[in-house]
């Protein structure tokens, strides 16, 4: 009874470990989805104004075969 009782401490250890290391994960990953997010808005107020590019667009753009 005790080696069991032991045993399922141990376990419980591990796995308390697993948990925080997960948790650190997701919150580290939420961070950097945040950060993501931002770097994509600010990308795509960029595009939306023009993006103060020297010419229209790609369409404007002479095909590498000329």
């Amino acid at each position: 009874m005790e080696s069991r009782l032991t045993e399922l401490e141990i376990k419980l250890a591990f796995q308390e470990d697993l948990l925080e290391a997960l948790n650190a994960t997701v919150a580290r990953q939420q961070q950097e989805i945040a950060s993501l997010q931002e770097q994509f808005r600010a990308l795509y107020q960029q595009v939306r104004q023009g993006g103060g590019a020297d010419h229209a667009g790609p369409q404007h753009e002479i095909p590498p075969h000329y």
